[in-house]
């Protein structure tokens, strides 16, 4: 009886496991297309701004 109920515990353990972790690869790719969608709407914009303005600056030097 033990040994089943160990069984069943890691059996359900298991299975959750595996749906965190497909859960968090769905939460990565759509973190991805959000990534690619702020990239694609900001391209646009750093092409209209004036040159030099829209650069990535170093604060620290």
């Amino acid at each position: 009886m033990a040994i089943a109920q160990s069984f069943a515990a890691l059996q359900a353990a298991s299975t959750q496991l595996a749906l965190q972790t497909e859960m968090l690869r769905q939460q990565t790719q759509s973190d991805q297309a959000i990534v690619a969608l702020l990239q694609q709407s900001s391209e646009p914009l750093q092409a209209a701004l004036p040159a030099g303005q829209g650069e990535v600056v170093d604060i620290s030097a």
